[in-house]
Order: C-alpha cells, then structure tokens, then sequence
C-alpha cells in the first residue's frame, strides 16, 4: 500500500522520482498552477514543454517532461485539472491526483505540487493519491508495481490539520483497497467461507468484532433466503457480523451488504456474457466489511455493525426453483419466481436481523438491479429511503467523499406488482421501474426501531459503479472500484459527530 506523507520542501528541492505540477484550461490557455517557488530555468523549460507538448489542462490529461533543469527530480508530471475557474475543487483535485499517480505506476516515489489552500484540500489530493495507487497483483507471475510512496507539498507540513487530513487519507486508501481486492478475487478462491474467513483476519489487532453464522446456526435462525440462495452451491452460505462498538457510542449505525461470491442466475441462468464480471456481485459486503474497518481504525464514537449476507448463487439439483417458497427471518414468505433476483433474497434476511437489534439508522448496499445501470448508468449508483432527511444525509456524505449517488423514488403504486397469489411477497415484480420494485421488496424488511417506528433506512443500488470493464480513469482502476466505502465512512463520521 503506498506510504502518504506531508513535505516542506519547496519545488526545486523536492526529493522524488517525479515532481507533479497542475495545468488548468483558461479559455483555450494553459495555465501552470502553484509554480510561484520554481526557478527561472524550469519555470522557461515548463512553458515550452507546455507549447511544445500541446498540453491544454484538460481534466485527468498527464504529460511528462523529462529533465527541467534547477529541479531535483529527473522527471515532471504535468496533470490537468480541467477549467481554471475550477481547478480547486476537491473532487477535480481528487481525480487528478488518482489520475497521475496511476499513471506514474513503476515510479517508487512522487511529490505532489497541487493547489491545496486548506487541509480539506490536501485530504482530497492524498486521497486520490491513495486511490490511484493501487495494482491488483494476485495472479499475475509478475507483480504490477504501483507507486509506493506520495509527498503532498504543503507550505505547513507540521499543521495538525494537515496531518489528520493525510492520516484519515491512508486509512481510506487502505479500506478501499480492501474492498477491491476482495472484488477482484477470482470467485473459486472466494467462496462464501473464504469471505468469512477474510474478515476474521481484517479484524485481527483492531477494535472489531466478527461473528459468522454457519449453515446449522442460519437453520436454527430461520434465514430462509440466504439458506435458500445459497443451497444450489456445494459452498454453503454465511452471514457475517462484523462491529465497532466502542463504550460511550453516541449512535448505532447498520450496515447490510449484498456478498453473493458468485451469481450465475440459479435456474434462472444468466447468458455467459452476463457471468463474465459476477465475482463482483459481493461488492456490497465488501464495502460494508471496508467500511467497518476504516471506522474502526478512525475510533470514531460510534456503534457501527456490519451484515455480510454471502452466498454463492449455482444451478444445481439442489437449487431452488422458480415457484418455490422461502420463508425469510422473521417469517415472512416469498415466492421465488426468478432465481436470479436473489440478492434481495439475501438481503431480506439480513435486514431484519441488523434491524432486530433497533440501530438508529441502517443502509444496505448491494450490486442489485441492471435496471440501476439502464437509469444511472456505470458511474453514477442510486439511493432510495424511508425517509427522506436520511436519504438526504447519504446523499452530502456522498457528495464530500466524492462519489456519485442519485436519489431514486419508491412509488407506492410498483408495490402491489410484489403481490403473489401463494405467498406474502414475490419476489420480482414489474419490469418497468425494477430498481425501484427492488427497492420496495427490501422496504418490506426494514423493521421497527425502539419507538416503535420503521427504522430510517437508505438503499444504495451500486450495480454499475462497483466495477468498471473499460478503461481506468481518474483514481478508478479497471475492476472492483470499492464504492460506497468512501460514503459509508462520511457518514459514520456525520452521525458520530466528527
């Protein structure tokens, strides 16, 4: 993982294998930005290099100039960060800073020379930075090589602020990777067990806590959908409860995520082009599971507790069956009409359970409908509610981690499609509006709190952002991206009040 620091150094004597300086588009002109300390001959080198390279500032563009003369490195990065009236923005420096560090992979070490004014800004560059330097290297004979060490340049590297803001960085950089790791495991390696067992490791020398539920303790416990998903495997399911509950918490987060290892469909089997990225139908548990740990980690005073519901969902002679009946903790039946609309099925059970324990607020994240990506497409994911001030929460914590959430609807109307003539729910409903359908059958388990009330409760549908199958850009690589870790952790920190 690589190493985020703060540096005093100026420009000229920055020790690194690449000096980063930013150019932002004014109107057709390139501007230099924070160059002010640079020596007259590099400052003349980097403006030629900039005509002659035809560099324009546009966003995430990178451009390398070997050699300025009175610097220190042997190498700059010119990084864009799009139009000059908004080249400080946090997210524009985020994704510029993912942007060129990714592209410098086979570099040991970096110096960022960004515009960073205040420490929100310097935690944006140093979390990009994070983001942006990560390889997933598993399987490959030899491994990528990411950058290993990042000096953001500030004029105060001593300044308390700055220093949190680089500390929270490096642990949001790790969880993310976490998460992405998990997502770009091959599905062989990671059966439900596996996910399990990962997290029993994760929470070793922390403050967490896991509890896994196996295949008796889910029987005796009535978990009818996960039980049922995952009874088509030969790799038995699990659910998964990993906690942070640190004494004198000022609140009890819930956290539910999706961890279906592997979705072929079931009976309801999907064409092989749509198996292709289906390891990446557990990226809501991996989330959850990140996210717990970034808290944790943080020692924010809050209770949060993690629902890993993990299955692996097979076609089998042992499979459930289109029309067949589960009956879901807590009792309530569902028809199964198709058995590819098994993650609600999963996250049913677990709803209940997490709200069982009556948190003050629970969100469930899950790669759930392709109707997300049909409505919002592959960057964007969707947010939906019980109630509107806490769906509205999800969204700001959202918007400042820098992850793009849209909020979605539950009209009253889909419900009734839900109806089945032999059970209290089916668990598929109209086509038309089918993240939304989703959304209303998970509203069906959302229980009550102590007073009596639903407990506010947030669906945030990831489908087409948990994993990205073109090309890398910004600080996303190619694969599991880790989503709704960053605004999950925001929001732990706004309920705790961090």
């Amino acid at each position: 993982m690589v190493q985020l620091s703060l540096s005093g150094k100026s420009l000229k004597s920055a020790a690194a294998d690449v000096l980063v300086l930013a150019v932002a588009d004014d109107g057709g002109s390139p501007v230099l930005l924070a160059t002010e300390e640079l020596p007259r001959a590099a400052a003349s080198a980097l403006k030629s290099a900039v005509t002659d390279l035809r560099v324009t500032g546009a966003a995430e563009s990178v451009h390398l100039v070997p050699a300025v003369p009175g610097l220190a490195t042997s190498l700059v990065a010119l990084v864009g960060v799009g139009p000059l009236a908004a080249a400080d923005g946090h997210e524009v420096l985020r994704r510029a800073a993912g942007a060129v560090v990714r592209s410098l992979a086979g570099r040991r070490s970096v110096a960022l020379a960004l515009p960073v004014p205040d420490a929100i800004s310097v935690a944006a560059v140093a979390e990009g930075a994070a983001l942006g330097a990560y390889a997933f290297s598993l399987y490959r004979t030899v491994p990528k090589a990411p950058v290993a060490e990042v000096a953001v340049l500030v004029a105060k590297p001593r300044d308390r602020a700055l220093r949190a803001a680089v500390e929270r960085a490096q642990v949001v950089g790790e969880a993310v990777a976490v998460a992405r790791d998990l997502i770009n495991t091959a599905p062989g390696d990671l059966a439900p067990a596996d996910l399990a067992a990962a997290a029993v490791r994760l929470a070793e020398g922390s403050s967490m806590t896991v509890r896994v539920l196996a295949e008796q303790e889910l029987a005796d416990g009535g978990f009818g959908g996960i039980l049922g998903v995952g009874q088509g495997s030969s790799r038995p399911p699990r659910l998964v409860v990993v906690e942070h509950a640190p004494k004198g918490a000022r609140g009890h987060l819930a956290l539910v995520g999706k961890g279906i290892t592997f979705d072929s469909g079931g009976l309801s089997l999907k064409p092989p082009a749509g198996m292709e990225t289906m390891k990446s139908d557990m990226s809501g548990a991996a989330a959850v599971l990140a996210a717990v740990k970034a808290v944790a980690d943080l020692g924010l005073p809050l209770r949060v507790t993690g629902w890993l519901a993990v299955a692996e969902n097979m076609p089998s002679g042992t499979a459930i069956r289109p029309s067949d009946v589960l009956t879901m903790h807590g009792g309530t039946t569902v028809e199964v009409l198709n058995t590819d609309a098994e993650g609600r099925l999963v996250l049913g059970d677990a709803l209940v359970a997490a709200t069982a324990e009556h948190p003050d607020h629970v969100v469930d994240v899950a790669t759930l409908t392709g109707a997300q990506v049909v409505a919002l497409g592959n960057r964007v994911s969707a947010v939906m509610g019980n109630h509107d001030g806490f769906r509205d929460g999800v969204l700001a914590a959202a918007e400042r981690a820098g992850e793009q959430f849209w909020p979605m609807p539950l009209p009253r109307e889909l419900r009734a499609s839900l109806d089945s003539p032999v059970a209290d729910l089916a668990n598929i409903g109209d086509r038309a509006g089918g993240m939304l359908v989703a959304g209303l059958f998970l509203q069906e388990f959302v229980g009550a709190g102590a007073d009596g009330e639903p407990v506010p409760w947030a669906h945030l549908d990831i489908a087409g952002p948990a994993f990205q199958t073109g090309e890398p850009h910004g600080y996303t690589p190619k694969g599991g991206t880790g989503v709704a870790v960053r605004t999950l952790l925001a929001l732990a920190e706004d309920l705790a009040g961090s």
